[in-house]
């Protein structure tokens, strides 16, 4: 099992944002670079346009599990980060975890 920690400062997502390659889906963005770390990295972004509090928590609950669903299948190390957008909160997590394999997928990360 891969060991996955969050990304927490301004910085780590700036430099994803400008630097990282970056996939689009209608429920998901997805934004990764390969690092130096020897771990995964995730961060999770949803826009306050999305909803209050609790649809927001809930788009990011939805994402998380989606990612560990699909932790052990990935290759490398790298940082993501997830953008959720309007159609995410009206989706169940299976649905998000086919989005999201479809993105990893097209930009050749997953293994399996």
């Amino acid at each position: 099992m891969n060991t996955t920690v969050t990304l927490k400062k301004n910085a780590d997502f700036r430099r994803l944002y400008h630097r990282g390659k970056s996939y689009a889906d209608p429920a998901l963005v997805v934004y990764f670079c390969k690092n130096r770390a020897g771990i995964c990295r995730i961060g999770i972004t949803v826009s306050t346009k999305l909803g209050n509090a609790v649809e927001r928590n809930r788009c990011k609950r939805i994402i998380r599990a989606a990612y560990r669903a699909l932790e052990d299948e990935l290759s490398g190390s790298y940082d993501f980060v997830f953008v959720a957008r309007s159609r995410t909160k009206h989706l169940k997590s299976t649905q998000v975890q086919a989005a999201m394999r479809g993105l990893l997928k097209k930009a050749g990360l997953l293994c399996a």
